[in-house]
């Protein structure tokens, strides 16, 4: 099964980077403003996705698996895109000098496609709108987010 990686260090404490990982309000910072759930395990976060217009893009629905404070976020995908149903998302951190290292994985895909692609670029776009939102308080989430092709 293919899966997506990335690599992103923030200069913030394992804390900051944590708590816009595992709340509701952080993902809402850097991911999409339309963020709502329960983020504790076995809690269900949903993500709202639009077009700056107003225009519905999609939704996601995530169980959340495991919140390991200062060290790891994890996710499984139980609604949106077909695609993404099953796959987990991985955020875990560690410390690297004055810097949070993410190792950040969506893993599970059944294969590669475009839309893998189109998922992996997003997924860069807005690890770097977390750092700056972690760093400077200002992220780029959806539908600010930095548009990418014609599928958003």
């Amino acid at each position: 099964m293919p899966d997506i990686i990335h690599r992103i260090a923030i200069r913030a404490p394992a804390a900051k980077v944590y708590e816009a990982l595992a709340t509701v309000e952080g993902v809402g910072g850097w991911w999409t403003r339309d963020a709502k759930g329960r983020s504790a395990p076995g809690g269900t976060l949903q993500f709202m996705f639009h077009r700056p217009d107003g225009t519905e893009l999609g939704a996601m629905e995530f169980e959340v698996l495991e919140l390991k404070p200062e060290r790891e976020v994890r996710w499984r995908c139980t609604g949106g895109p077909p695609e993404w149903i099953g796959t987990e998302v991985a955020f875990r951190l560690s410390r690297e000098d004055e810097q949070t290292v993410i190792a950040f994985g969506h893993r599970g895909w059944r294969e590669v496609s475009e839309f893998t692609a189109h998922c992996s670029m997003k997924w860069a776009t807005f690890l770097l709108s977390l750092r700056a939102f972690v760093e400077t308080g200002k992220g780029r989430p959806a539908p600010d987010d930095l548009k990418i092709d014609t599928w958003n």
